[in-house]
């Protein structure tokens, strides 16, 4: 029990130490990628336990901002490779593992 409790410490204290947004690849405008970015910070931050709502959150967002057809991953330790749109895609971390991937396609 006293293992448990202290590796949820150590998460929790690694999770603050990586609580700032990592851009590990975009091609949106300047403008859009920190609006993007701030919306995935805060979906992430409130549905901290449930990936799906905050990826339905962000998508919802984009969706009614940019127009139709975007698409919302967030999760750990997955790969991806996808045709977008040029100038709408953004991967992100966050919090330590977790990634967001969102992106348009026609």
């Amino acid at each position: 029990m006293a293992d448990t409790v202290e590796s949820k410490k150590e998460e929790a204290d690694y999770k603050k130490l990586f609580s700032f947004p990592l851009i590990r690849n975009t091609d949106m405008p300047e403008e859009m990628k920190v609006e993007t970015m701030e919306l995935c910070v805060t979906a992430c931050e409130k549905f901290a336990t449930n990936n799906e709502r905050a990826a339905k959150m962000i998508k919802e967002y984009m969706d009614k901002k940019f127009g139709s057809s975007w698409h919302v991953v967030i999760g750990e330790s997955f790969g991806f490779e996808v045709t977008h749109e040029v100038r709408n895609l953004l991967y992100m971390f966050y919090g330590g593992s977790l990634a967001v991937c969102v992106w348009k396609c026609s």
